[in-house]
């Protein structure tokens, strides 16, 4: 099995990354890699078809916001922070801390995913709700 490509730092696009944060289901994957790590590729009780779930997940790599990796069949995401971070300062943060509290909602009974800034550790962590 070939690796899936994702771009080096200096060969991200800008307008590429803001395409791929624009749709709620990606930026909902997004947040949940920010709070939880890495996270497989079949997150458990999301209600996205597979197809449409392979299709974000692409999107996202090739915007260069995720890093693939292999284990067996299994496909592991995790979010590129210190890339987005040394190619377009500050852009990632802002995105993830701007978002209203509960406007993040995944489809599937995971519920909402809250993203709350903690100014001490500066990451974006997960909260139980409002």
């Amino acid at each position: 099995m070939r690796s899936p490509t994702e771009p080096k730092t200096a060969d991200m696009d800008l307008v590429a990354v803001l395409h791929a944060l624009g749709d709620p289901v990606r930026l909902g994957l997004v947040c949940r890699m920010a709070a939880d790590g890495e996270v497989p590729c079949s997150p458990p009780h999301l209600n996205v078809p597979r197809s449409t779930l392979s299709n974000h997940w692409r999107i996202l790599r090739e915007a260069g916001i995720t890093s693939t990796r292999s284990e067996g069949k299994a496909r592991y995401m995790t979010l590129r922070r210190d890339d987005l971070e040394a190619r377009f300062p500050g852009v990632l943060e802002t995105i993830l801390s701007a978002a209203a509290p509960g406007q993040l909602t995944m489809p599937s009974t995971l519920g909402p995913c809250t993203l709350r800034a903690d100014p001490l550790r500066s990451r974006i962590t997960k909260s139980a709700g409002p």
